[in-house]
């Protein structure tokens, strides 16, 4: 059981900070059923900051593990004008969008992956207009995440459930500066300015492109779209409410030209997508695209992320995070995204975010393309940071800047 007080501030700080719900808005609460109890507090917090109404969206991993095995792919395909219908009413409403996270490790391991592939590709084909819509942050859009007895033991399998589920509680409180002594809305205004100033670095530098070594095995080369904005932190949607997409969240990115990334990467923590977790795997770049590509668990796994869609072997997105940060000191591997892609310096796979070119979210798809922006029906990060990176940023002018020296910023 996770601390009461704890658990109604870190409720809070998702609906104030996180979607910053506007009072007479429509929410969405996508959640877990391993997450009962925070999704409770989290629908009470966004009626209390004025919510016209809250709709709750249950998931289940151990469900949808079942569909998988007995149910047809056609029938798994079949998404019904109701739920389609269901979304563009959430989009015609502007609502505001909260997702809790609750990942049961391996949840999907061993079911059909091709029977996975089918109904992802086509579920994201009738909701594209929603996944263009959050990603255009036409309207608040927030991730958060609780803590389960399976994920716990997963990072913890030394300790009794009980305990390490309340260690689990509480790594995601520290990250998410959650205490019982502070204000976490105030923590996150002063932890928004600092990311902001980041950007200002960044954005000011202006890098034509950006060189990556390691001794894992990392040079690679990512070349970013002119014009590009660097952003993290907070964001300002299209009805003009500033919001928090990630919580806990500790990285600057940007869009990559679709076609200028070259060499090697190699991935520094495992990436636990659709309930597989990949391990030890690295992607080779040729003109923006995977070439070649190679993990030590789940290859196949990772070959269906790339095989997604015909521009899921490109990235849409670049983040910087320096590897002296409050997450990756925890020195916990969560085996979820959410946090740690914000302990190391990651990529994704797929889409870019429009918001980051300038003025991205007001200009077309079609023009965007024009310009080198990536479209995909996926989104997938993976990370690629370490103790020892080095980042040499390149000008327009041909001028180099060190920018990362033994996984930290220099500049």
């Amino acid at each position: 059981m996770p601390n009461k007080i704890l658990l109604e501030k870190y409720a809070k700080l998702a609906v104030v900070t996180g979607a910053n719900v506007q009072p007479g808005q429509v929410v969405v609460l996508r959640t877990s059923t391993e997450a009962v109890e925070l999704t409770r507090e989290v629908a009470r917090q966004a009626y209390i900051a004025g919510a016209k109404k809250v709709h709750i969206i249950w998931g289940d991993e151990i469900l949808s593990k079942h569909a998988y095995e007995y149910a047809t792919t056609e029938a798994l395909k079949d998404m019904p004008e109701w739920q389609i219908d269901q979304y563009k009413y959430f989009v015609d409403q502007n609502a505001a969008f909260i997702s809790i996270v609750s990942p049961i490790p391996n949840a999907l391991a061993g079911a059909d992956s091709k029977k996975m592939q089918a109904v992802m590709v086509e579920s994201s084909k009738k909701l594209n207009f929603f996944r263009e819509h959050t990603m255009g942050n036409k309207s608040q859009w927030t991730i958060v995440a609780a803590s389960n007895p399976s994920w716990a033991k997963k990072l913890f399998p030394k300790m009794q459930v009980e305990n390490s589920v309340e260690k689990l509680w509480d790594a995601i409180f520290n990250a998410c500066r959650v205490s019982i002594d502070n204000d976490p809305v105030e923590a996150w205004v002063k932890h928004n300015q600092y990311l902001s100033r980041n950007n200002k670095l960044l954005n000011d530098s202006n890098f034509k492109s950006l060189h990556f070594t390691n001794s894992l095995g990392t040079d690679l080369v990512v070349e970013l779209i002119e014009d590009h904005v660097w952003a993290g932190g907070s964001e300002k949607a299209g009805n003009g409410a500033v919001f928090n997409p990630n919580i806990p969240t500790e990285e600057s990115f940007t869009m990559p030209y679709k076609f200028g990334t070259q060499g090697k990467v190699v991935a520094t923590k495992p990436l636990n997508n659709a309930g597989r977790i990949i391990e030890d795997f690295w992607l080779e770049f040729k003109d923006g695209k995977v070439v070649d590509f190679d993990a030590r668990v789940e290859k196949e796994a990772l070959q269906n992320i790339l095989d997604f869609d015909d521009n899921s072997r490109y990235i849409g997105e670049i983040a910087l995070i320096a590897h002296n940060s409050p997450i990756s000191n925890t020195n916990i591997l969560f085996l979820n995204t959410l946090f740690d892609e914000n302990a190391s310096c990651h990529m994704a796979l797929g889409r870019a975010y429009p918001m980051n070119i300038k003025n991205g979210n007001e200009t077309s798809i079609e023009a965007l393309e024009k310009k080198g922006y990536n479209n995909s029906m996926t989104h997938v990060d993976f990370m690629f940071g370490s103790a020892d990176l080095k980042i040499v940023g390149k000008k327009q002018d041909g001028s180099e800047v060190l920018l990362f020296e033994n996984g930290n910023f220099v500049i």
